[in-house]
């Protein structure tokens, strides 16, 4: 078998391991189960074309070492008996269906085609002839991936790699194989999805050969594995929610862009006073600086379902949920965990996450700091920037900050704008004005006249506090309107003597 005899002889010790770990999944898997019962989900993609040599070798071997058993010494390579299931959809590359019919009739496979969606597609297959296991090759973490609900099936993702060894896998098989690939999978796309949703990636282009043509390396020459996805169109939608200000909803023409936001930190260690938490007063400017309404703010224990409850409660209500802390290898760091179960999914190792854990951390990523590689399986995207040792993580409309401290999180955060601005993640909505005025006068002498102006200015956030036990009482106005503060300042200032206000900024 071409496969296992190239691997054996390679160098890549890490590639090695890798294939053994497929080989004795595939091989394990063929002993649970008879031919008849296990399927092979195959959609053209270079995982799943992956996928498919390595079952070609699993089953080769599995055959080979029953021959052995029983004294047969006898070629063992026989043809590829296991059903493949391909779901062909009007959305997918004319050349990824060519290049999928053509390899299954290079390689005899058993291929049984739908045109339905995966999970209808799925259910119609198994009810005309029942499985009991099927292979996917698909990637852990991966936003694609998809969780049996059915007790009978056991799901198989048999090998999970980085660009660069799936090219290298690809390279070793057939010729035949090899130049079907170079014509789809090289030129410029690192991570094909529907015709829709896939366009060239850019870290790929290597030159103009002329005024028109542009030329890109080979895919598994991407320079950082990790930025595969970056051959995947992104979009961003959000849908602002009512603007509400001292309780009363507005709908003035400066404020129909409101964006809400909730702010959530983790720790006990704030719960107890031992430590203060200036970071969630630090992101609260910060969305205040770009137009965004902090509707509220919470400090929760370092408790998986402590964490999932304040999540899940503030998800549907906020455009954005920005949570930071609890985010590592110590047992009190669940943040992540506490995401997932909001969600309702499973955590489960991404390799991209892994990576760039593996570049920080070097080889010391292993045990509970390899544990941090574990993500909310299907809904997580990594949000990358150069400046950042490890990429900013988006479930959704939650964004988790990796940061412990104010220096690291003013760095996320500008990173963060920087590609709000470039990728469209975020909406930067008109900003917020503020005026502030000083008083010495008594709550008493002030609650009356600003009880007025807070209830003739609705679309102002009015507010008042103390610096401190019988320090001076500051009066807030807050709006997008700064002529309309102008005018809500001078209202409130005529109801007193001429000093008994004064502007602070």
């Amino acid at each position: 078998m071409e496969i296992d005899k190239a691997i054996r002889e390679s160098d890549d010790t890490r590639l090695k391991t890798k294939y053994n770990n497929a080989i004795y999944v595939i091989q394990r898997a063929l002993a649970l189960y008879s031919v008849e019962e296990v399927a092979f989900s195959f959609n053209g993609g270079k995982d799943s074309t992956v996928l498919l040599h390595l079952l070609r070798a699993g089953y080769y071997l599995h055959n080979a070492g029953k021959k052995l058993s029983s004294g047969d010494t006898g070629d063992a390579e026989i043809t590829f008996p296991i059903r493949t299931i391909y779901f062909e959809s009007p959305s997918t590359f004319p050349e990824i269906n060519s290049f999928t019919y053509d390899t299954a009739s290079v390689y005899k496979l058993q291929m049984d085609i739908s045109r339905q969606d995966f999970k209808s597609g799925l259910e119609a297959l198994f009810n005309a002839k029942p499985i009991r296991a099927i292979f996917l090759g698909v990637r852990i973490g991966d936003p694609t991936a998809v969780k049996s609900s059915s007790p009978e099936l056991t799901w198989m993702a048999a090998f999970h790699e980085s660009e660069s060894h799936l090219g290298l896998v690809i390279q070793i098989t057939s010729f035949r194989f090899r130049v079907h690939a170079s014509t789809i999978l090289w030129p410029s796309y690192t991570s094909i999805g529907s015709v829709h949703d896939t366009v060239p990636n850019a870290l790929l282009l290597h030159n103009k050969t002329n005024d028109s043509e542009e030329n890109y390396k080979p895919a598994y020459l991407l320079p950082d594995g990790r930025l595969e996805r970056a051959g995947r169109v992104k979009k961003f939608t959000s849908t602002p929610l009512s603007a509400v200000s001292n309780g009363l909803k507005y709908e003035d023409s400066h404020c129909k862009s409101m964006f809400t936001a909730s702010v959530i930190a983790v720790g006990d260690e704030i719960l107890f006073g031992t430590v203060e938490d200036q970071m969630g007063s630090v992101l609260c400017r910060k969305l205040h600086s770009i137009g965004w309404v902090v509707s509220h703010v919470a400090v929760t224990r370092n408790d998986i379902d402590s964490v999932a409850d304040e999540v899940e409660r503030q998800k549907p209500t906020n455009d954005m949920v920005f949570i930071y802390g609890g985010v590592g290898p110590l047992p009190s760091d669940v943040t992540i965990a506490g995401v997932a179960k909001a969600f309702g999914v499973r955590t489960a190792p991404d390799e991209e996450f892994e990576e760039y854990l593996r570049h920080l951390i070097g080889e010391k990523c292993t045990g509970d700091r390899n544990e941090m590689a574990q993500l909310p399986e299907g809904i997580t995207e990594l949000l990358h920037h150069e400046k950042l040792g490890v990429p900013l993580i988006k479930c959704q409309n939650v964004i988790i900050f990796t940061a412990t401290n104010v220096a690291e999180l003013e760095k996320e955060w500008d990173c963060l704008i920087e590609l709000m601005r470039s990728n469209g993640l975020l909406a930067i909505a008109e900003p917020f004005f503020s005026k502030r005025l000083a008083t010495t006068l008594s709550d008493v002498e002030v609650a009356q006249p600003l009880s007025e102006i807070y209830n003739k200015f609705p679309d102002l956030y009015i507010g008042a506090y103390r610096e401190s036990r019988g320090g001076s009482l500051i009066i807030t106005f807050e709006g997008k309107d700064k002529a309309r503060i102008k005018v809500a300042e001078e209202a409130l200032c005529k109801k007193f003597h001429p000093e008994a206000l004064s502007e602070i900024d």
